[in-house]
Parts: structure tokens; C-alpha cells; sequence
């Protein structure tokens, strides 16, 4: 079985009793950012992943969702963020570059810009890992969409070049008072059940195991990208990685406005079968 994960921070709290021994998983596991795990799954390269909340939307009739696991914010998620060099209400017909890494982000900041700012910019593609954000220039677009580890270091280094700064799951919190989920694991329909059972029972085991060992985590998150730990230890205690009621509550919302824009087929949630 091959597993796919986001080789960002906020993924350690799934992955890390794994990686160190603790829990086992038969399993290959697969990095990739967002966007790449959902093309690999889409075409079958993988039997089971993180894919963005809008790749599953995109294709559900190809997925079940995993039961409780998601990544996902009742108010500020911190690593998807507008950074812009004017108000974002005033960046209409400007050049916004958006991540090509993260579907789910880009869709939720045009329903941003559509219903809360109210302004139509002109969308670029960019790349958005940490050396593309923090050495580009921008090419003169005055906002950027940031998401995962690079938006935590500019975040805290770069307010001079970017006075405006947007937390992509505080305003979604302000607009609808939901939760947000910004990406959920998922299996292929086509993969076995009991294995997919295992696989998912691990990879809970290993959550539980990361929710209790957050400044271990965040201590490793630290060395590995430079963001500062109380930075990482405070993003890390932000985010939430189960699927409760309030959180399909909040994911069904954001579905419903994709539907209503032609961006998704349907909003249909389908679990993997319990055994």
C-alpha cells in the first residue's frame, strides 16, 4: 500500500509516531505538496492520501473519506495567508499570485475576494514553497497567497514588505462562523477495505500520539525549517485534526458556495465502511 502526506508542519502530528517506530504502517509513504498527492491519486498512483478538501469534492465518486482525520481551523489556521501591499477590499484588477500548490486555498480565497471584499483581481499562478516566497520579487502583483511552512516564516519576518496580512481561516470564521477544513485523508474505492481499516487505524493511533507530544513536534518543526518554536508550538496547538460535526458542518457550507459556482460537481460526503 502507498500512503501519501504533506511534507509540511502540519501534517507531524499524523506522521510522527510513525516515523519514529512507534506505530507501525504497512505502508510506503509518499511525500508530495498538496497538489501533487492529488494528481497521483486521481490517477491511481496511490491507495490512500491527505488531498485537499476540494480534490476529493472534485472527484468523490473516485474516494471514501477516512472517518476523523482532517486538517482543519476554528478560527486562525496561520499557514494560509493574503499577503498584500494594500488593503485586499482595493485589489481589484491588481495581479493577486496564487499558490499552484493548494486547490482548497485558492477556491476559498476567490469566494473570499467574491463575498467579503468584494473585488475582482487578476489571479497569477506562482510557486509559494519558502525560497520562491521569501527571494521573489513578485514580478510587480502586489498580493501573494501563502500557504503551509513558508507562510509561517514570512509571516513573522516580512511585515515591512507586506502591511496587509489575511488569515485565510480567521476570515472564513468572521464571514460564516464555521469551521474550515482545508484537507482530509481519503482511500481509493477500489483499495481493500480491511487493509484500508489498518491503514487508517494506524494513522489515527499516530495523531493521538502527535496531539500528546505537540513541543516534541513543534522542537523538530523548528529545526527543520527555521520557523521559531513558539511560533511552531502555537500553529501546531491551532489546528485540529479530527472530523467532528461542526467541522461537516463547516466543510458541507464550503461545498454548497463551490456548487452554487460551478466549481465542484456535488458536495456529497461518502466514509470508508466501518469493519
Amino acid at each position: 500500500m502507498k500512503i501519501g502526506r504533506i511534507p509540511y508542519i502540519n501534517c507531524y502530528p499524523v506522521y510522527g509516531a510513525i516515523d519514529r517506530g512507534i506505530v507501525p504502517l504497512d505502508a510506503e509513504l509518499v511525500d508530495g505538496v498538496p497538489t501533487d498527492l492529488n494528481r497521483r491519486m486521481g490517477a491511481g498512483q496511490l491507495d490512500m492520501s491527505v488531498v485537499s478538501a476540494v480534490e476529493y469534492a472534485r472527484d468523490s465518486d473516485r474516494y471514501l473519506l477516512l472517518p476523523d482525520l482532517a486538517i482543519s481551523c476554528d478560527g486562525p489556521v496561520r499557514s494560509v495567508m493574503l499577503f498584500s501591499r494594500r488593503p485586499a477590499a482595493e485589489l481589484g484588477s491588481r495581479s493577486v499570485i496564487v499558490s499552484r500548490s493548494s486547490m482548497t486555498s485558492v477556491a476559498l480565497l476567490e469566494l473570499l475576494f467574491e463575498n467579503v471584499w468584494h473585488a475582482k483581481p487578476r489571479f497569477v499562478a506562482g510557486d509559494a514553497e519558502i525560497r520562491d516566497v521569501v527571494e521573489s520579487n513578485d514580478g510587480g502583483a502586489d498580493a501573494r497567497l501563502v500557504i503551509g511552512d513558508a507562510a509561517l516564516l514570512l509571516g513573522s519576518n516580512h511585515r515591512e514588505r507586506y502591511p496587509h496580512v489575511y488569515d485565510l481561516g480567521q476570515m472564513w470564521k468572521d464571514w460564516t462562523g464555521q469551521p474550515f477544513v482545508f484537507a482530509v485523508w481519503v482511500a481509493q474505492r477500489s483499495t481493500d477495505v480491511k487493509e484500508a481499516l489498518v491503514a487508517h487505524a494506524g494513522l489515527i493511533a499516530s495523531r493521538n500520539w502527535g496531539l500528546r507530544h505537540l513541543p516534541e513536534l513543534a522542537e523538530q518543526a523548528h529545526e527543520a525549517t527555521g520557523v521559531k518554536r513558539d511560533v511552531c508550538v502555537e500553529y501546531l496547538s491551532g489546528l485540529d485534526y479530527g472530523l467532528s460535526y461542526s467541522h461537516l458542518a463547516g466543510l458541507t457550507e464550503f461545498y454548497r458556495r463551490l456548487v452554487e459556482r460551478g466549481r465542484i460537481p456535488n458536495g456529497t460526503l461518502t466514509f470508508l465502511p466501518a469493519a
